[in-house]
């Protein structure tokens, strides 16, 4: 009886929570996705999940409301490639463990070295961001990214994803001057050297394939090599491989290699990735771009072909998301991602592309998009409340939420702010 009697105590307060945790948002504009918002607009959570989106929600007459009617909701902006948590301060190398030795290194897991108490993260997090796919550097093959959210206790907490991406860096296809100038290295040696550099990454997807191969069929008794198992996800084609690739004929020879090996890639930095955008398209091929502010590579060169760059590849049917060049110096602007973003629209990226490219773009490229990148019934309760438009450079963020949770949007930056407005007056 006892057992049936606090049985029915614990459902009964299990119920009263259950209505007591959901929290009406009721905004001046809720944008749900690229395309479709609500003027004005009302968000449902419940604990770390979106209940409903809409206009005029059913609630519960216990419900909690919270007003945003001065704000404009939008989905947590994903930042596709930083060093964020892994470099502090560019100048000071013992601040920065953002680059591997060695050349090959896939068993690296770059979320593994992040410092959970960084100063830019808070930072990035001021602005709207919510998410990070955090990439290792160094060598040919560098690593597996990973992706964490921008809040948290410690690593473990922040940890979203474990294994994002593959990261190659692909070997350059350019002609270099010396060359042309009939020096020690002709043109022929060069392209020699390119041919070697491909080949050899070749090689080493193969025996890594060789080494899945082997141990699919307990042929042998193979002992354990952390680099092999490290590529098994990616050489059984699970997951992707994120190139890292600058020019035409670069983009364009890691699109045939990856054709030809029938691996599932990524193009990161794409800088003339719009040259080839009906290739990349074609090919389905998704691209990062990361030269919004790049200026032009010759000098002869319109000052913004970068500006027009995404408008070319998204015009073009390319999934393409938006970030800023890796790097520790990037690390502290990845605030300026929105920014990034919004210089595209005045030449030729929509609105809704531009919203797309940090949200729910970035979400497909890392197969989250089921979690995070809109807001619907069932995602994550993971959003911010603006001010104004996202993209205008005079909105703020005023609130963020992570599963739900409120997150402290203060930083070094705002720190700051506040002491020097209080700064002493200076007596005559």
């Amino acid at each position: 009886m006892k057992v049936i009697l606090l049985l029915l105590i614990f459902l009964c307060g299990f119920e009263k929570n259950f209505a007591q945790d959901q929290i009406l948002f009721k905004a001046k504009k809720v944008q749900s996705a690229p395309g479709q918002s609500y003027e004005p607009g009302e968000l449902l959570i419940q604990g770390p999940k979106i209940l409903a989106i809409g206009k005029k929600l059913s609630v519960p007459k216990k419900c909690k409301v919270v007003d945003w009617t001065k704000y404009e909701i939008y989905p947590g902006l994903i930042s596709p490639g930083s060093s964020l948590g892994l470099a502090e301060i560019n100048s000071l190398r013992s601040t920065r463990d953002e680059r591997e030795v060695g050349t090959h290194t896939p068993e690296i897991e770059a979320w593994t070295a992040i410092n959970p108490d960084s100063e830019l993260i808070p930072v990035a997090r001021a602005n709207g961001i919510t998410h990070s796919v955090i990439i290792p550097l160094g060598g040919s093959i560098s690593g597996t990214s990973g992706t964490i959210a921008l809040d948290g206790w410690g690593i473990e907490d922040m940890i979203v994803q474990k294994k994002v991406a593959l990261h190659v860096w692909w070997p350059g296809q350019s002609l270099s001057l010396s060359a042309k100038k009939n020096s020690s290295k002709s043109i022929n040696d060069q392209e020699n050297e390119r041919k070697k550099s491909i080949r050899e990454i070749t090689e080493y997807f193969e025996q890594a394939e060789l080494y899945l191969q082997l141990k699919k069929n307990n042929k042998a008794k193979l002992s354990y090599n952390p680099s092999w198992e490290a590529m098994i996800p990616f050489v059984s084609r699970k997951l992707p491989i994120m190139v890292h690739a600058e020019e035409t004929r670069q983009i364009a020879s890691a699109i045939d290699w990856a054709t030809k090996q029938k691996y599932r890639i990524i193009i990161s930095g794409g800088r003339d990735a719009w040259k080839i955008a009906d290739k990349l398209a074609s090919s389905r091929v998704p691209v990062v771009f990361r030269h919004v502010f790049t200026a032009p590579n010759h000098i002869n060169k319109p000052f913004d072909n970068h500006f027009r760059a995404p408008g070319v590849l998204a015009n073009a049917g390319v999934d393409l998301s938006i970030g800023l060049r890796l790097g520790a110096w990037s690390a502290a602007n990845q605030r300026n991602l929105p920014y990034h973003a919004a210089h595209g629209i005045p030449f030729g990226l929509s609105h809704n592309q531009a919203l797309a490219s940090i949200t729910i773009n970035p979400a497909k490229l890392i197969g989250l998009d089921h979690r995070l990148g809109s807001l619907e019934r069932g995602k994550d309760a993971t959003f911010i409340a603006c001010s104004g438009d996202i993209f205008d450079l005079r909105t703020n963020v005023a609130e963020m939420r992570i599963l739900g949770k409120k997150v402290n949007l203060t930083s070094r930056h705002t720190r700051l702010f506040e002491k020097y407005k209080r700064r002493p007056k200076i007596k005559e």
